[in-house]
């Protein structure tokens, strides 16, 4: 797969294709209540398929050590961004945009294993149960950190200490409803394996793909309305977009050598912890984190931090990662 082709992907011109629209000041609109139906879809879909190809995979110590560094960097990422950016752009949008650089973009893994493949290094089919496994962790963690720091802030302007400890907060986190549906999903899809995958493939692969185009039509609308956003608090949030994936990798390759995984995964786990969710963590993110802004964590997923990797960033891990395993 060439860069040329993920840069004509249609669900990514689709997305330009709606931020053009609002930009033209087009009267194009997608109702409310289908863009939920579309979120609900689309994390069912990513949560089914996922618990099959982990069902499917197997588990061996390559694999089990390369599922633990994942969902390891997929639940600190979160802490992390949340932290830096909790001042600076609120805590709900800092708790989206943690949970989208915490979660991975299915497509930059698609072109890195391409080029893996292209350069004739092996990585192991328990990659996609890594990226799978990568998608939910950082949603709950942000949520998590979002109603900590709600509950916080709502204690403190009622003069008094919080009464919500950390087991309410769990059970609102994990049985959020998008995070339960992904959840869910993943743990039917993981106990069906492929006799449930042959009863649904017509829903959450064949289908998949044309409503994915108009979730990101609708993304693109609602990112453009309020793309200022992004770029009219200056040049801090287009910096991280660029600044934060090589750091992440970075951080990924380390704990990959220590932990003795092989090239080839630890390039794809590289490029994991560097990309950002701007499908699964979105479609989370507009029911459970409403008051965020999409053009913020969408438009640094999506118009930053993606073509950023695709373009000098999987080369770049990848080259770092052959130095590294020489030695």
């Amino acid at each position: 797969m060439s860069i040329f082709a993920i840069d004509i992907s249609p669900p990514v011109l689709f997305f330009v294709l709606g931020m053009v629209a609002t930009l033209v000041r087009s009267n194009l609109r997608i109702p409310l209540p289908v863009s939920r139906l579309m979120s609900l879809y689309l994390l069912w879909a990513i949560g089914f398929t996922g618990g099959v190809k982990i069902a499917h995979a197997g588990l061996d110590r390559v694999a089990l050590t390369g599922i633990g560094l994942g969902v390891l960097l997929a639940a600190v990422m979160p802490v992390a961004v949340f932290a830096l950016l909790r001042r600076r752009v609120g805590v709900d949008n800092a708790a989206a945009i943690a949970a989208s650089y915490g979660s991975v973009s299915a497509v930059t893994f698609l072109t890195a294993s391409s080029m893996l493949q292209s350069a004739g290094i092996e990585t192991g089919g328990h990659m996609v149960a890594v990226m799978a496994l990568m998608e939910s962790p950082a949603i709950v963690v942000a949520i998590l950190l979002l109603r900590r720091a709600q509950a916080s802030s709502a204690a403190e302007a009622a003069g008094r200490e919080t009464q919500r400890g950390w087991g309410h907060l769990l059970h609102e986190s994990f049985l959020n409803g998008p995070v339960l549906l992904l959840l869910g999903s993943l743990v039917i899809g993981l106990l069906t394996r492929e006799r449930g995958y042959a009863a649904f493939k017509p829903l959450c692969t064949d289908l998949f793909s044309g409503v994915l185009v108009f979730f990101l039509l609708d993304l693109g609308l609602v990112s453009a309305r309020r793309l200022r956003s992004v770029f009219g608090r200056g040049l801090f949030l287009p910096a991280f977009g660029l600044l934060l994936p090589p750091i992440a990798a970075g951080v990924a390759l380390v704990l990959a050598r220590v932990c003795g995984l092989p090239l080839g995964d630890a390039t794809l786990l590289a490029v994991l912890a560097s990309s950002a969710s701007y499908i699964a963590v979105p479609a989370a993110a507009r029911i459970a984190i409403p008051k965020a802004d999409p053009s913020m964590y969408i438009g640094l997923a999506l118009a930053v931090t993606f073509p950023f990797n695709v373009v000098v960033g999987i080369p770049l891990y990848l080259r770092v990662a052959q130095a590294m395993w020489a030695v």
